[in-house]
């Protein structure tokens, strides 16, 4: 059980533990940075409240990115209901506009390979979103199958599913790019 509310040498520790996991899972997630920031201070806002409700039957860190998870997810929710009205409010004409438009930029990300980083997480965007989870939790942030199925409260067959479906829906949006 973890008790922030009379620690907070404890909580400052937690903090200084996990925050560029869960930021970096949130900026894989959300692609912009300024959210990503909001976000992280969000969950970390969640756990200091909610410390009280984790009872240990899984790790830490598995509660911790369930978390983190959840907060993307509604945020994300949250921002396709803005941009759709913003679409039906500002762009009657069926042009293309900003809001459908890839201009991510991840401080790893080196600047010759930009477009094709773009190409890949406009492709990343168009999963399923439990394939999306699934994937980013794997690819990007190195989690086992097992910590996925906790993270995302499945079992470790259908975390291998979910991965293999990514793989196969990435490989056909890839190849539209680039044919050979």
């Amino acid at each position: 059980m973890l008790n922030f509310q009379n620690d907070a040498d404890a909580f400052r520790l937690f903090v200084n533990e996990h925050k560029d996991s869960v930021f970096n899972l949130i900026l894989n997630r959300v692609q912009h940075l300024q959210d990503a920031e909001e976000i992280t201070q969000d969950v970390f806002t969640d756990v200091y409240k909610n410390a009280a409700t984790f009872r240990g039957e899984a790790a830490v860190t598995t509660w911790l990115y369930r978390i983190t998870i959840n907060k993307c997810i509604d945020h994300l929710r949250k921002k396709s209901v803005r941009n759709k009205w913003f679409v039906l409010l500002h762009n009657q004409d069926g042009k293309e506009d900003a809001v459908n438009k890839t201009d991510f930029y991840h401080p790893g990300v080196a600047i010759e390979y930009k477009e094709k980083n773009a190409i890949l997480f406009k492709a990343i965007k168009q999963l399923p979103e439990k394939q999306y989870t699934a994937w980013m939790l794997f690819e990007m942030n190195g989690l086992s199958y097992q910590e996925i199925s906790g993270i995302m409260n499945i079992s470790i067959s259908s975390v291998e599913s979910l991965l293999f479906r990514a793989r196969q829906n990435l490989k056909k949006i890839i190849l539209k790019y680039y044919p050979e």
